[in-house]
């Protein structure tokens, strides 16, 4: 009989800093120069804020079910448990479909980053992509342990820049690095710190700046993913999720507030975008006089990059492998090695990316759709985790359960499940800010940027109308701590 069973070998400083990693990202180091643009230094404190709000809470939610049942492939097997089978299905395979697209969008970006030094010219781009692929399958195929040990160096690396950043950028402020006193003459310059000539403008610049923001703390659900891989899950998971609010106000509202003390938001090269010379962090600490800002910061988001893709290539496969336990793929990708590892999932993982990246390197445009597809993935997972909490909950009232089992309880339900629900929404429908405003209706721009919801909705009719399933009532939903289910849980419920 094949072994179906993950090993627990993440120890808590790996799960500590994987969750740290999944805050910090290329949304933080490159495109929030570009929000404080839009919004202005306040408006994109304030996005901020409100998303990193939700996110605590949205953690909280998944912590509360990850440590009273941890698995791998968390969203799926909850969805599918607490709500719907067929939710759990879509969420799942949409949740692979996006991190495996990721993980071809994070290898040709890297080839395009270390393209920055000359040195690395003897090979050609695509090369250098399947290099970084090579070294990303190959951390895969050792234990989790190897995962879990090559992501804490990588968000070590990550947590070090951005404390360099806040240390270095408040001498800067204080005129102690780099010049003279700046103080609060950036902030409030011009029409700052809100941008709009009124409160819905305001209002409207700043939904734009939910959507960077979202996007920038998407990955934190990976600690749910990684509970199945725990030593001690339900001591490491709720460690990790409480210091989730202390790291969102540290890393991402200091070093916010760090560039729009220092930068004022009229400034032409705070742009953020693909340029190394012209994120925000490279221009703070080319401000403070050190002149090798930009190749230190290539090489900082180089390591972002790689562990992005370290990590897409861990969520992917874990997640094909929760999904062939829970009957909602083949069996044959709940099947692991000696040292734990799904192979099997992982090859088709594997596989899949690179048709991926060569679509996008061979087929003009087709890969633009692609991507758009997968784009809302991450806030529709949230929605998931959202729903399965006020689910779960609900049931434990229902069952009349006694509270005291769970070891550790989201704050302040039922508001959490049921703002993030509501805030996920807001930003999922107002995507296309200029639709939403009134402004030109343009069939290519309203595809690419809604795909994502016709394509999760197809997985969710194709499953519920093959196998008939319905929403679970309260009543019955299985709160048992087993981690297999039936046929009849899994799909004719």
């Amino acid at each position: 009989m094949s072994n179906t069973e993950v090993q627990r070998k993440l120890k808590p400083r790996h799960i500590s800093m994987i969750a740290i990693g999944g805050c910090i990202g290329t949304g933080l180091f490159m495109t929030s120069g570009g929000a404080i643009r839009e919004a202005g230094p306040g408006g994109a404190l304030l996005a901020f804020a409100i998303i990193g709000l939700m996110v605590f809470f949205l953690m909280t939610s998944l912590g509360e079910m990850a440590t009273y049942l941890p698995i791998s492939g968390s969203f799926s097997t909850y969805a599918t448990r607490f709500v719907d089978p067929s939710l759990g299905f879509a969420l799942g395979w949409n949740y692979w479909f996006n991190w495996v697209i990721t993980v071809a969008a994070d290898v040709s970006i890297a080839s395009s980053v270390i393209k920055y030094w000359s040195v690395f010219d003897f090979l050609p781009a695509w090369a250098w992509s399947f290099v970084f692929l090579a070294i990303i399958f190959g951390l895969n195929t050792l234990s989790v342990k190897v995962y879990g040990e090559s992501e804490y160096w990588f968000a070590l690396i990550k947590v070090v820049t951005v404390i360099l950043f806040i240390g270095i950028g408040l001498l800067t402020i204080f005129g102690i690095l780099g010049g003279e006193f700046i103080g609060f003459s950036n902030f409030t310059a011009g029409d700052a710190p809100f941008l709009g000539q009124n409160l819905t403008q305001s209002f409207l610049t700043i939904l734009g700046v939910f959507l960077v923001a979202g996007f920038s703390f998407q990955g934190t659900e990976l600690v749910g993913i990684t509970a199945g891989e725990s030593e001690e899950p339900e001591k490491t998971i709720p460690k990790a999720i409480n210091q989730v609010f202390w790291r969102i106000l540290i890393f991402y509202i200091l070093a916010i507030l760090v560039i729009g003390l220092i930068i004022p938001y009229t400034n032409p090269n705070l742009m953020g975008g693909d340029d190394i010379a012209k994120s925000p962090f490279t221009l703070v600490f080319e401000n403070a006089g050190l002149a090798f800002a930009a190749s230190f910061m290539n090489a900082v988001i180089l390591t972002s990059i790689l562990s992005a893709g370290n990590s897409g290539m861990y969520a992917s496969t874990r997640m094909l492998y929760a999904m062939g336990k829970d009957g909602l793929a083949s069996k044959k990708f709940s099947e692991v090695n000696r040292q734990g590892v799904p192979i099997p999932s992982l090859l088709a993982t594997f596989i899949v990316v690179i048709i991926i990246f060569l679509v996008e390197r061979l087929a003009n445009g087709a890969y633009e759709y692609i991507v758009a597809a997968s784009g809302m993935t991450g806030f529709i997972a949230w929605l998931g985790i959202a729903i399965s909490h006020y689910r779960f909950r609900r049931a434990f009232y229902a069952q009349k359960k006694d509270l005291s089992v769970l070891k550790y309880r989201a704050k302040l339900f039922p508001f959490g499940p049921i703002f993030a629900f509501l805030l996920c929404t807001i930003v999922i429908l107002g995507q296309d800010v200029d639709l939403v405003t009134g402004g030109k209706f343009e069939w290519d721009s309203v595809l690419i940027t809604y795909m994502g919801i016709p394509v999760f909705l197809f997985f969710y009719f194709y499953h519920k109308l093959k196998y008939k399933t319905k929403k679970i009532p309260l009543n019955q939903v299985d709160l048992s701590q087993a981690h297999d289910m039936s046929e009849y849980e899994k799909i004719n419920v």
